[in-house]
């Protein structure tokens, strides 16, 4: 059979590069203006996702009992924010898909950066020994550079040149490659370890369950408390709640998967990915129906 443990990497790798593509197609010069004329958002979005997100996952791991590769799998998905999926509900609920957008790129660009460090933290203080979380630092960030933030200028410079073409480009990735992830994660679950299959059980997917509902629920919430204390209007607060709330299991698959090589760290990241978009997408609506979506600056 073609399809291989290697080659559903390497899909997923395209994927996840076609994703930032598409991200970087739906930046214009004046979205970005317009965030640094008020950059107040954005930078809370940052805090939040960069610092609230691997706390409440890391307080998770110390109360739960599972296993030192499962607590890992979950603080890899924790440095994961973002993705393709919290902009779709950012775009569905009407947020401001803008600052979504640009809270994704510049996680991309931080993230090249900021998850090999901190895979090497998290498996320290886990108390993970060194043999199963063997990864090259520099080659991880390099790789997670072209596979993130350098597709992403790449789309954000061809919609500069063709500004209608790449209006159009974008126009059907946003429905081919939420499809294809559906497909891929398909695969993970189902397939056999050698066709690229996590090796995940029923017992495993209700003993995870919980807490990764708990891990959405409560950062949506930290999200909406964050932009709330920080005063931001509505609408940049609920897609602060969004973005915070909703994790990038796509790169979270990728590191736990191919830069760790260990199935074991990715279940997490697949449990998530079950009820995620959902819970996020339900709980936005709840709060998209009691904000009245006041247009202030910040």
């Amino acid at each position: 059979m073609w399809l291989t443990s290697e080659s559903l990497n390497t899909i997923l790798n395209l994927t996840l590069a076609a994703i930032m593509f598409g991200l970087g197609l739906s930046l214009t010069k004046r979205d970005l203006n317009n965030l640094m004329a008020s950059p107040k958002a954005l930078m809370i979005g940052l805090l939040g996702q960069m610092i609230l997100l691997p706390l409440i996952a890391w307080i998770i791991v110390q109360c739960s009992s599972f296993s030192l590769e499962l607590k890992m799998g979950i603080m890899i998905l924790s440095i994961c924010p973002g993705g393709i999926t919290s902009n779709l509900v950012s775009y569905f609920l009407r947020a401001n898909v803008a600052l979504g957008i640009s809270l994704t790129v510049l996680n991309a660009v931080i993230s090249v950066f900021s998850i090999p460090f901190l895979i090497l933290l998290f498996s320290q203080r886990i108390g993970l020994p060194p043999q199963s979380v063997q990864f090259s630092f520099w080659r991880t960030l390099v790789e997670i550079f072209y596979v993130t933030v350098l597709p992403t200028f790449l789309g954000f410079y061809f919609r500069s040149l063709f500004n209608m073409a790449g209006f159009v480009i974008n126009k059907y990735l946003n429905r081919i490659l939420p499809l294809l992830l559906v497909l891929i994660f398909g695969i993970k679950f189902f397939a056999g370890t050698v066709y690229g299959g996590s090796n995940i059980t029923i017992s495993i997917i209700l003993s995870l369950a919980p807490w990764m509902i708990i891990l959405n629920i409560v950062s949506m919430a930290a999200g909406f408390f964050f932009g709330r204390i920080s005063k931001l209007n509505d609408r940049n607060t609920l897609t602060c709640t969004i973005e915070i709330g909703l994790h990038n299991t796509a790169l979270a698959l990728i590191i736990a998967g191919e830069k760790i090589g260990n199935k074991t760290m990715e279940q997490p990241a697949l449990v998530y990915a079950l009820f995620s978009f959902f819970i996020t997408l339900g709980i936005g609506f709840i709060l998209s129906r009691w904000f009245p979506f006041k247009s202030e600056a910040n």
